[in-house]
């Protein structure tokens, strides 16, 4: 039996890896721009996911980055999840420490404090649709394709958060019963169920998604207070109330203490407009 170390090589050479980056990183005007670079599907590989992984750590890190925005490169795909060449040339003990990592990184992305946007600028499905529903917000493109979790069809389940998260989205009866018919489905279905937020059209859609994502940095918004509301509802939603509410006491007396809510309060009783620094 190959090592693990083997089969991480395997993998690599049955996805094809390149030496090109397959996440790019970019900060524009306070958003940071992460893009899952392998069109046209931008399926994940171990690599990938890595580089994932370390894109979420650099944004979290970052503070000219108040915002950040997922997206795949090109026009067909958001992202078709799992590259399957990849899976089928290794072995379960692989696969299971792979699933693993992924799930650590989208908790990661989930738990960062900063707004997290996913651009669905093309196909969403399998694993892809797990990344987007890890992040806070889903902006999808007009007529650019379909979104569902098809991994039934394969003999599996979602396996990278997706039977928790689509459940805590839509409720336990409609995301079983997408999970277990493997449906995928349009935008404007995905609109009407409350899986996306809203949709755009082609033309502009990236920068429509970047305009919205702005409003969310200084100096029109506290962008902390932003990320600290997503801390309490992502983190208090999996507590106890008692506990939550603590943790919400707790996220207020840091905010109480930033620039921005010293600014947020004296501009209301000076009966002016804000003018935030995200400090």
């Amino acid at each position: 039996m190959a090592t693990l170390k083997a089969q991480m090589n395997a993998a690599g050479a049955a996805a094809g890896t390149e030496s090109a980056p397959l996440i790019e990183y970019r900060v524009e005007a306070g958003v940071a721009v992460v893009t899952m670079n392998d069109p046209p599907a931008n399926t994940y590989t171990y690599d990938m996911m890595r580089q994932l992984d370390e894109a979420i750590l650099q944004a979290r890190m970052d503070d000219e980055a108040h915002v950040i925005v997922l997206r795949g490169a090109g026009e067909k795909f958001f992202s078709a999840g799992a590259n399957i060449k990849m899976l089928s040339s290794v072995g379960p003990g692989f696969k299971y420490y792979f699933c693993l990592h992924a799930n650590e990184t989208l908790a990661r992305l989930e738990q960062t404090p900063k707004l997290v946007i996913a651009a669905l600028n093309g196909h969403t499905v399998g694993g892809g649709l797990e990344i987007a529903l890890a992040c806070d917000i889903r902006l999808a493109c007009r007529d650019a394709g379909k979104i569902g979790l098809p991994e039934v069809t394969l003999g599996v389940l979602p396996g990278t958060g997706g039977t928790q998260r689509l459940t805590r989205v839509l409720g336990k009866a409609k995301a079983m019963e997408l999970m277990i018919t493997g449906r995928t489905f349009s935008f404007e279905e995905a609109l009407e169920l409350g899986l996306v937020h809203d949709i755009y059209e082609r033309a502009g859609f990236m920068q429509a998604v970047m305009d919205y994502a702005r409003q969310f940095c200084p100096p029109a918004k506290a962008a902390r207070a932003v990320g600290r509301i997503k801390r309490a509802v992502q983190s208090g939603n999996e507590m106890a109330f008692s506990e939550a509410l603590a943790l919400e006491r707790e996220l207020q007396q840091l905010l109480f203490t930033s620039q921005d809510a010293h600014e947020g309060l004296s501009a209301y009783v000076e009966k002016r407009v804000p003018e935030f620094q995200g400090k």
